[in-house]
């Protein structure tokens, strides 16, 4: 259980910073003044923020589609409506979502999901993979014998080359049956790589909990080894470009900072 001596405000949060981009309330001052440093250096990352959530409703509607009725989203943020398990049961109610967070505000706002069907919160830091893969609750929601869809949306340029994002990626990979699918959002720094690189720093002196890494689009890619990335097939697109609703308002996506993919385990 999240106690309140394990929240510290004065230390800004990715999670809580996220909200704020998101116009959300639930945030301290550091996080707001940390945010706006960032947004001060790239105004372009609210932008990010809004069109990731878009990005990941869709795709979540593409993995219900499919046929995925295990989700498991790692690094989940402070809920936002519509919320991944939202999206999911809407279209299949007997989907089962597992949220994963080591951030205690996102941990406290998420216990009010417990009440929701085959929908669960665990506390985890995705950097340390083997405990979240013991949970008891989430071996009782997910079976990795059937197909899982795992969530990395716009968490994993927190992870620092040191910590080696590859291996997290290949952990679950290397659990997961055939059918199953990896879902990516990552900034890159291969477009407009003064205003990325900018938000990096800003991410970086605003001493949050967790900076920011810009990697290439073949470094992005490379996480997806395994995977066969899906519609649009063989590629990862700037978030706006990944099955638009309405193609033709598509407009310069590569403003958007941002790839997104989603590949399929065969």
């Amino acid at each position: 259980m999240t106690d309140a001596k394990d929240i510290d405000p004065t230390v800004p949060s990715t999670a809580r910073m996220y909200d704020y981009y998101l116009g959300g309330k639930d945030n301290f001052a550091a996080d707001r003044d940390a945010a706006e440093a960032v947004l001060s250096a790239a105004p372009e990352v609210r932008m990010l923020a809004v069109e990731n959530r878009r990005f990941l409703i869709r795709a979540v509607r593409y993995l219900v589609g499919q046929g995925v009725r295990q989700i498991l989203d790692l690094g989940t943020g402070i809920p936002t409506s519509p919320n991944v398990h939202e999206v999911a049961q809407a279209i299949a109610p007997e989907t089962r979502i597992v949220y994963v967070d080591n951030d205690p505000i996102v941990l406290a706002h998420n216990r009010a999901l417990r009440a929701a069907d085959g929908v669960a919160c665990i506390p985890g830091d995705m950097r340390d993979p083997e405990p979240i893969a013991a949970d008891p609750t989430l071996n009782r929601l997910i079976d990795f014998r059937e197909p899982v869809a795992v969530l990395f949306a716009s968490v994993l340029h927190f992870i620092t080359d040191e910590e080696d994002p590859y291996r997290i990626v290949g952990f679950w990979r290397d659990r997961l049956a055939p059918g199953s699918h990896l879902l990516i959002s990552h900034i890159t720094n291969e477009t407009r790589p003064s205003e990325s690189a900018s938000a990096a720093d800003a991410y970086s002196t605003s001493k949050a909990s967790s900076p920011a890494v810009l990697r290439s689009r073949a470094e992005i890619g490379r996480l997806f080894d395994g995977f066969t990335l899906v519609d649009p097939p063989g590629e990862l697109v700037f978030l706006p470009e990944w099955r638009p609703e309405d193609p033709s308002a598509v407009r310069n996506p590569e403003l958007v900072w941002m790839l997104a993919g989603v590949g399929r385990l065969t």
